[in-house]
């Protein structure tokens, strides 16, 4: 059981930065004139953007599930 946790922890991790990466690559379109708003919207509309939330609340499952 243990190992599951870690698994999942480790899913997690990897959704977390691969999200997280690409949010900040999109933030290079900010000094190309898009405003937050836009920014924001556009965000909004790419799936990977959403790996990062998923991918923190996997991380925090597994952490409040596992009881050694």
């Amino acid at each position: 059981m243990k190992m599951g946790y870690i698994f999942i922890f480790l899913i997690g991790f990897g959704l977390a930065v691969s999200g997280g990466v690409t949010l900040i690559a999109y933030m290079n379109f900010l000094p190309a004139g898009v405003t937050w708003a836009e920014y924001l919207l556009f965000v909004k509309e790419r799936p990977e953007c959403y790996f990062l939330p998923i991918g923190l609340l996997l991380m925090a499952v597994s952490i409040y599930r596992y009881n050694p």
